[in-house]
């Protein structure tokens, strides 16, 4: 049996609370927020010495599967296995059915190392001493978390106080304490002894197998049957839905961590974010010398302490402080930083209304396990999308019952099958699709192909689509 760590990566949140950016369908860890990369391309990065590590198991649901498998073909990372969810039941049964998996392929006797994929964590020599300092006490039997050194009174994070030294760096676990008020957090880290619970483990496989059989038999139990009955889809496992759904919905720290004897934490004096608001997000960022963090088409001017961030619109900013300006492709967020831990508050209020509930839903950007497509403009019985094809992808072959659409090439080359025929597309050149005709758009180039779509017809929705063949499983 090897002795590397297995890494199990959640995947699946779709948390809003940076919002424009974030989206329901476009959560905030496959979102270049600072730099080139995604947080769950650098959590990748993490995971990717092979001298310590095994290739990562992915913890994801269906809606997100094609974006894990893309964003980490995209940095060259390969993936042991990504777990499809199909419904949403908490950490504790995911872990439960992360633990089962790794028993099977490894072994009870391998260790697994839990984390979160949207979180942004500088992995120096620090880190990966946390890390050893884990392993070993995973090594001796016990369920490992990592908890953060607090670098001020944080109301937005769970505490855990530390007990008795286990040696070789770790703690045993005295109790853990709700999220506290501004009051109650400074008594903590004036007291001392007191950690931010980060939401990471690293858990030997048998030990907690046998903690969930004593303390949570039902999460087990459900996770076992989904894991047996799970169906294998091209890379993906899909847990058995009916299975899976009968786990209660429970974190893991509720479910074990609050109630086992066996219960450890390694102090970690590293630089970690779980970058849950705006002022997370600048308190991380480069400062220019007036305190702001930009990125993007953006200019400031007699402004500080300020976080302005923009990929598309240019923004320009003018004499103020302490405000976080985000501007996405269809909505712009202006705020106190000192408000920004209430977006979601904001966002439940646009989600209640009919006219701006869809801001909260997707972008105007939407991918797709063949490329993407942009929405560019809509009127009364047309639509003008980008559509954009990675290099050897193909769509279905579909028809349409409401639209015909036209195709014009604007970079690379297409082929396109029209009923029986099969043509060749290359620059400035265009295709009429007639409404119910069977159809195909295939990249067989080497670079991006681009194409501006316009659709006409008496009902425009992505439902209008009968697939007739589908290399990605979808109906």
């Amino acid at each position: 049996m090897s002795d590397k760590i297995i890494p199990i990566i959640m995947a699946g949140g779709k948390g809003t609370r940076l919002w424009p950016l974030s989206r329901a369908t476009a959560p905030k860890q496959f979102l270049e927020l600072l730099g080139g990369k995604t947080l769950f391309q650098r959590t990748l990065e993490r995971v990717s010495d092979n001298t310590l590590y095994e290739a990562p198991i992915i913890l994801t649901n269906a809606e997100f599967r094609f974006l894990v498998a893309e964003q980490a073909r995209l940095i060259d990372r390969t993936l042991a296995k990504i777990l499809l969810e199909p419904v949403a039941r908490n950490t504790a049964p995911a872990l439960a059915v992360a633990a089962l998996v790794v028993a099977r392929e490894h072994g009870e006797n391998a260790i697994m190392q839990v984390l979160a994929s949207d979180h942004e964590i500088t992995a120096n020599e620090t880190y990966f001493d946390c890390v050893a300092k884990a392993k070993q006490a995973a090594k001796a039997g016990r369920l490992v978390t990592f908890g953060i050194t607090p670098t001020e009174p944080a109301t937005g994070y769970g505490y855990i106080e530390t007990g008795d030294a286990l040696g070789g760096g770790a703690f045993a676990v005295q109790r853990f304490i709700e999220k506290p008020n501004l009051e109650k957090a400074e008594g903590l880290l004036a007291a001392g002894g007191y950690l931010w619970n980060s939401g990471m483990f690293m858990l030997p496989v048998g030990p907690f197998l046998q903690e969930l059989r004593r303390l949570a038999p039902e999460v087990l139990d459900a996770a076992s049957r989904s894991v047996e009955t799970a169906k294998h889809d091209l890379d993906f496992e899909r847990l058995d839905p009916e299975a899976f759904a009968k786990a209660p919905d429970i974190s893991i720290d509720y479910a074990i961590f609050e109630r086992t004897p066996i219960a450890a934490v390694v102090p970690s004096p590293i630089e970690w974010s779980d970058l849950g608001s705006w002022d997370s997000v600048w308190k991380l960022g480069a400062r220019d010398e007036q305190g702001n963090v930009s990125e993007g088409r953006t200019t400031l001017l007699d402004t500080r302490n300020s976080l302005v961030l923009s990929k598309e619109i240019h923004v320009a900013v003018q004499g103020l402080s302490d405000v976080a300006v985000i501007a996405s492709e269809d909505a712009i967020y202006v705020g106190r930083m000192e408000d920004s831990q209430n977006v979601g508050k904001l966002v439940k209020y646009l989600a209640s209304m009919e006219k701006t509930a869809p801001l909260t839903e997707s972008h105007r950007t939407s991918y797709r396990p063949w490329g993407g497509y942009t929405s560019v403009l809509n009127g009364d019985r047309f639509q003008v999308k980008r559509l954009f094809v990675t290099p050897g992808k193909r769509l279905s072959l579909q028809k349409h019952h409401h639209r015909s659409e036209h195709w014009i090439v604007v970079r690379g080359t297409a082929e396109v099958t029209i009923g029986e025929r099969t043509i060749p597309l290359r620059e400035n050149e265009s295709v009429y699709i007639p409404q119910g005709e069977v159809h195909r758009l295939a990249n067989p180039g080497k670079i991006l192909l681009e194409l501006i779509e316009v659709q006409t017809g008496s009902y425009l929705g992505e439902d209008d689509i009968i697939r007739i063949e589908d290399e990605f499983g979808r109906q």
